[in-house]
């Protein structure tokens, strides 16, 4: 996915149609203290103020346009990320992308070249800085940038989960995925709580109630406030042979007044518009957080695959329509039609009975207060656990 460029010196490089990476010894405790844009002439800058040297790798990204920029993990302390638009960025965004790795992405206005990147040792009463000059460029060249990038990179590599081992008692794997995290915050409700962080909160309370039972291996597709792509998530529960895969979400919509949970499996025809607008804004999270949309995805592919999943959707619906009365019997509204279907990315591995559970509106106030509170999310999760139970004492996948 992510190119793995030329390591340099520490010095002032200047590289025309290329992306580019440089590498410098990077003190621990890493932390910008400020960020700001300026426009110059034909030309904007970007600029983070820090407290040591940083490496970094800086790529571009095509639909939509972006710049990521990846640093070691580090503290912001530059205050409120929004940057008034200048030039050719007209957005910003951070967060941790994976352990280790923090990621800057920058949404530009379209076809554009980075003219140079540098970072500069404090001077002048000033502390380190790392900037980037770019210019807007045709669409050719970018393009022919981002291909350069690709044939010179590094796959991403998604660690393999190794299944239970053998057993006299059948175990089943159990995969809880916590929607969202790291630089992907989600859905932000009306109190300023993320939604990654809910997600993350109810996840772990399913996987401790399920692992209770020694017939579970419950397995979470992230244990922190890490991103993960959805391919990554899609990945991780067919390598570890998962029986059942649960991915947790909490919405946010415009109607304050609207709430209620929901459960969703796949189909590339949604049950109805609002079903569809979700999985649109659910399938973002890849281009929220910087990730190369332009890769194949192949996941599904050929019609022995198409076959099996078929088999694996009618499994996915059966858990389906025992989570919701379950949900229900936790205190928490179900909306009418509370079984849905829409065309989830993260729903798509062709061999695991996977449904994804919005467990309400955290743009609602009554929603939002149940999925704050340690027993709102406690009784999510119980309820959740029964319908696991149910499940799986009457199908065995």
């Amino acid at each position: 996915m992510v190119s793995r460029f030329f390591r340099l010196p520490l010095l002032l490089l200047t590289l025309l149609g290329m992306s580019l990476s440089v590498t410098a010894f990077a003190a621990p405790g890493l932390e910008v203290s400020a960020v700001r844009l300026g426009q110059h002439e034909t030309k904007t800058r970007f600029v983070m103020e820090l407290n040591a040297a940083p490496t970094f790798d800086v790529f571009l990204l095509a639909d939509p346009y972006r710049i990521v920029i990846d640093l070691p993990e580090l503290t912001w302390r530059a205050g409120d990320t929004s940057l008034h638009r200048k030039g050719v960025v007209r957005n910003f965004r951070w967060g941790l992308f994976k352990k280790g790795t923090s990621r800057v992405v920058l949404d530009v206005t379209g076809p554009v070249k980075i003219l140079q990147t540098a970072v500069l040792p404090p001077s002048s009463g000033m502390p380190w800085r790392f900037f980037m000059d770019i210019q807007e460029t045709d669409n050719t060249a970018f393009r022919n940038t981002v291909d350069a990038q690709r044939r010179g990179g590094e796959a991403t590599q998604v660690a393999l989960v190794a299944p239970p081992p053998p057993s006299l008692v059948r175990k089943y794997t159990v995969v809880i995925d916590a929607g969202h995290g790291g630089i992907d915050p989600g859905a932000i409700g009306q109190s300023g709580v993320y939604e990654k962080k809910i997600t993350l909160a109810v996840a772990r309370k399913i996987r401790d109630i399920l692992a209770k039972d020694k017939k579970y291996n419950v397995l979470m597709t992230r244990d922190d406030d890490t991103f993960l792509s959805l391919r990554e998530r899609v990945t991780f529960g067919r390598s570890a042979k998962a029986d059942l895969f649960i991915s947790v979400h909490a919405d946010s919509i415009s109607r304050p007044s609207f709430r209620g949970a929901a459960v969703y499996t796949l189909s590339e025809n949604a049950s109805d518009d609002e079903a569809a607008e979700l999985a649109k804004e659910e399938n973002k999270s890849d281009l929220i957080a910087g990730v190369d949309l332009s890769a194949q995805d192949d996941t599904v592919q050929g019609i022995l695959i198409d076959l099996a999943q078929r088999e694996t959707k009618n499994f996915s619906v059966k858990f389906a329509e025992m989570l919701t009365p379950e949900i229900a019997r936790s205190g928490m509204t179900v909306r009418g039609k509370s079984h849905r279907f829409a065309g989830f990315r993260v729903l798509k591995a062709p061999d695991v009975p996977s449904v994804l559970v919005e467990l309400g509106y955290l743009s609602n106030r009554e929603d939002e207060r149940i999925l704050k509170s340690a027993d709102g999310q406690q009784k999510l999760a119980e309820a959740i656990a029964r319908a696991v139970d149910k499940y799986f004492k009457t199908v065995d996948p």
